[in-house]
């Protein structure tokens, strides 16, 4: 008859390492900056991984009162921006033995539903990418820590979100602005997401101040820079198909569309052809997240690229601080404009 194997603990790893079960504590639980030197939390890990060990979640669990587990709301999951957040933010959830459960509203961006009959029972934290903060009330009033990712702060009457994670959108407007100015567009035009979120909010707020700041510059040279606004029906591939058309045939045609979305910006590629207009030496197109799509229209679209795994990982991060009780700083990631085939310099007619 075999022998049970013996699963080793955390006194095995203590021993292997020769240091005591409360340092090995420690470094399993990432508590060790400052308290045990790299060289001891590297040993430690070491010797961890040859003898196989791996921490009891259930007993852990149990003695923190915790389940270990965190939701991620997102609006839906046919855009793969959000499939990145959730990357970022389960690679780790992993690293601390944390899971995720992926929740795709059924409204949107509109109020979620507890997707539990009581979320608190079952879930430690929250995270919400793109969503309204007072979409999220059921789920803020159940007591949860909340952080939100893209996403603005709540309403004064709702309960304090634990931390925010934004892209640095305003930047991200900033240089597709200047870099259509720079190519002497005058006439922009905004096509945006027909969608009420403080995400494409803040990117009509920063291409206005960038379009603004840039009349003032050039007012000695009498520059006549302009800015028009429409909104697609949906966001999607025929929303900017429709509302690129409604821009491209008004007078006079602007002369940059500048989307709050890849999807838009592929719809408004498709409606500069369709009327007979070249991309870029008639219109000038540019997107904004970077999906695969946006090398996959040709010409390949010039758009600013959001960096959703570290979007998601942040966020992890930042709820996991509140969970250990500490206060996570509200974080801003940088963003950048990537170039490509879809701008270029502005031809007079």
């Amino acid at each position: 008859m075999t022998a049970a194997r013996h699963r080793p603990t955390s006194r095995d790893v203590a021993r292997a390492a020769g240091v005591s079960q409360a340092t090995v504590s420690l470094v399993l639980r990432d508590k060790w900056s400052g308290r045990v030197s790299p060289t001891t939390a590297e040993s430690v890990r070491a010797a961890a991984r040859e003898l196989g060990y791996r921490p009891n979640l259930t007993a852990r669990s149990l003695r923190l009162g915790r389940t270990r587990t965190a939701l991620l709301v997102v609006p839906a999951l046919t855009n793969e921006f959000f499939a990145r957040v959730y990357t970022g933010a389960a690679r780790v959830a992993a690293e601390h033995d944390v899971g995720v459960v992926l929740y795709p509203s059924p409204e949107g961006i509109g109020r979620a539903r507890d997707p539990f009959e009581s979320a608190r029972t079952t879930l430690d934290g929250v995270l919400a990418s793109s969503m309204a903060a007072e979409a999220l009330s059921a789920l803020r009033h159940d007591g949860l820590p909340l952080v939100m990712l893209d996403s603005g702060p709540g309403a004064p009457d709702e309960p304090a979100t634990a931390a925010t994670v934004n892209p640095d959108l305003a930047d991200g407007m900033r240089q597709t602005a200047e870099h259509l100015l720079g190519l002497g567009h005058q006439h922009l035009a905004h096509l945006t997401a027909g969608i009420a979120s403080w995400t494409f909010d803040q990117r009509a707020r920063a291409l206005d101040a960038a379009v603004a700041r840039a009349a003032e510059r050039d007012t000695g040279r009498k520059r006549a820079i302009r800015l028009t606004r429409t909104a697609a029906p949906e966001l999607s591939v025929t929303g900017g198909l429709h509302a690129a058309e409604r821009l491209l045939t008004a007078s006079p045609r602007p002369t940059a569309l500048v989307c709050d979305d890849d999807l838009l910006a592929a719809g408004a590629c498709k409606a500069a052809r369709r009327l007979g207009l070249r991309i870029p030496q008639d219109v000038s197109v540019t997107g904004f997240d970077d999906l695969a799509l946006a090398t996959a229209v040709e010409p390949e679209l010039t758009t600013v690229r959001l960096p959703g795994e570290a979007l998601g990982a942040a966020g992890m991060r930042a709820l996991l601080a509140v969970l250990d009780g500490r206060t996570p700083k509200a974080a801003v990631l940088p963003v950048q404009l990537v170039p490509r085939g879809s701008s270029g310099p502005c031809r007079a007619r």
